[in-house]
């Protein structure tokens, strides 16, 4: 069996630890391999898998073996006693330890290391990807892997039965009903259902109020992030309401209870990069807030994941959506884009059930990157 390791350094909020544990596990269950999975802050995937014990330096969860990563400099501390895998995994280009390269560099053949790259829809992202790059001092060679939305990218991370599972889920009112009862609320049947997650400068207060006069009653869903902060020091205690909008707050969920909660809502907002993937695959209509980068640099990102997904819908819808995006991520003023977003979401929905549907038809990026590792 071939044995996979997996670095990731905690340093974007959950979403590092978000992706790196969803494709361990994948390639745990799905393609048999033996994975360990090192990660120098625990915390964030307890909270993503609350069966992590964030005080246990080694354990085994859902057949992943689970390494506290000491990692406090470039040659951060590892469990010298144990031989690097067939294939290294470097998340989100992470230094790995001296002591792990020194080691890799003495094995025969050499691993398989790869350098995952954080999702882009740029054009650039075609060409880049599975270039090589060679250690300076030495013989090793690392390989850039990058995620992205076309077939000459990596792909993105979708668990072979994720659709069958979302469409069940979908289609059954009883198990939604189940889902919200376990968490402790029930929206109304005649509600527009949103979850709302994102960064604290997002103009969530004046979304609002834009939406207070709204001709259909909204209710939202806050899982716990900075906008449920926001809403208590604006508010007070929840639930919250703002005309005709009612918000109600929800703790942190895992990952398995976000992706009901994507499934469960009318449309969602979310934040980072796992969270978008899985909005994607939710079908539903979804506002990125993308985290903001020096130079606005997350402007170009923006525009280009814009492009890829409006290249499958109307210029009217593509337009509405372009404008809201904006006016959400605060790169330009729109003050009526978040009505007319809602005035069209069955169109909108329709839009996003066909892109999700041609995404789908690409290999994921667990299989691309086992057939990458020659390990299939």
């Amino acid at each position: 069996m071939a044995r996979w390791d997996i670095f990731c350094t905690v340093i974007d909020n959950y979403g590092d630890a978000a992706v790196s544990w969803r494709l361990a596990r994948q390639l745990t269950a799905e393609h048999g391999k033996s994975v360990r999975l090192w990660l120098d802050n625990l915390q964030p995937l307890s909270a993503l898998c609350p069966q992590v014990n964030v005080m246990l330096p080694r354990q085994t969860v859902l057949g992943v073996d689970i390494r506290h990563w000491v990692n406090t400099s470039a040659s951060g501390v590892y469990d010298d006693t144990t031989p690097p895998a067939d294939v290294v995994i470097a998340a989100f280009g992470c230094r790995l330890p001296e002591t792990y390269l020194q080691a890799m560099s003495r094995q025969q053949p050499a691993p398989r290391w790869f350098n995952l790259e954080y999702l882009s829809a740029e054009p650039w992202v075609d060409s880049c990807h599975g270039l090589p790059s060679p250690h300076p001092q030495l013989p090793l060679e690392q390989q850039f892997f990058f995620p992205g939305f076309t077939p000459a990218t990596g792909g993105l991370l979708r668990e072979a039965d994720l659709l069958t599972r979302r469409d069940a889920f979908q289609n059954d009112a009883g198990a939604q009903h189940a889902f919200w009862q376990r968490l402790a609320c029930s929206p109304p049947s005649s509600a527009i259902k949103l979850s709302l997650f994102g960064y604290a400068h997002a103009p969530l207060i004046e979304l609002l109020n834009s939406w207070a006069n709204f001709p259909a009653p909204i209710w939202c869903a806050v899982p716990h992030s900075p906008l449920s902060t926001l809403l208590q020091a604006q508010f007070g205690e929840p639930p919250w309401q703002i005309g005709n909008v009612t918000l109600h707050a929800l703790p942190f969920l895992s990952q398995a209870d976000y992706d009901l909660l994507l499934w469960a809502c009318d449309a969602n907002f979310v934040r980072g990069e796992d969270s978008l993937v899985r909005a994607i695959w939710a079908g539903r209509p979804f506002i990125w807030h993308i985290y903001p980068q020096e130079d606005a640099a997350h402007h170009l990102k923006l525009a280009a994941l814009l492009q890829q997904m409006n290249a499958v819908t109307s210029p009217d819808i593509a337009a509405i959506t372009l404008e809201f995006w904006r006016h959400w991520n605060k790169i330009e003023n729109h003050p009526y884009a978040a009505t007319r977003w809602l005035e069209n979401l069955a169109r909108i929905k329709i839009a996003q059930q066909h892109w999700t549907q041609y995404l789908s038809q690409h290999n994921d990026l667990a299989h691309n990157l086992v057939q990458c590792a020659g390990f299939g």
